[in-house]
């Protein structure tokens, strides 16, 4: 089982990234898909979820109307569309896969972004 994110870096306040989560080893489809974020000395917290089919998503308030959540089942891939981000948002981001029935879950190495000018 691997979860994979990839497109973390740095960007200036203000600016846009787009996150990618590349899951291999399980049935993609039958699992719940999260981004979380830790920032350096606080705890992990959860940012966007997707439903397995894509049909429901939900956001943490300090992000809606800027992130967007969205999943490629024929690719196995969730991805974090993240838009005017701010500095305090530089953190590591995390997928999390979560089975819709049984509730076993995995988690990726995670991918950093910072934001700084």
């Amino acid at each position: 089982v691997q979860l994979v994110e990839s497109g973390g870096g740095l960007v200036q306040p203000g600016g846009s990234l787009t996150l990618s989560c590349a899951a291999s080893g399980f049935t993609f489809s039958m699992y719940d898909m999260s981004w979380y974020r830790q920032a350096p000395g606080k705890g992990r917290e959860l940012m966007a979820s997707i439903s397995s089919a894509g049909g429901r998503t939900n956001y943490a308030d300090s992000v809606k109307g800027r992130f967007t959540i969205s999943r490629d089942n024929a690719k196995n891939m969730v991805f974090l569309q993240m838009n005017s981000l701010k500095p305090e948002e530089t953190a590591v981001y995390y997928c999390k896969a979560v089975r819709v029935i049984g509730a076993r879950e995995y988690w990726g190495q995670g991918t950093q972004v910072t934001v700084s000018s």
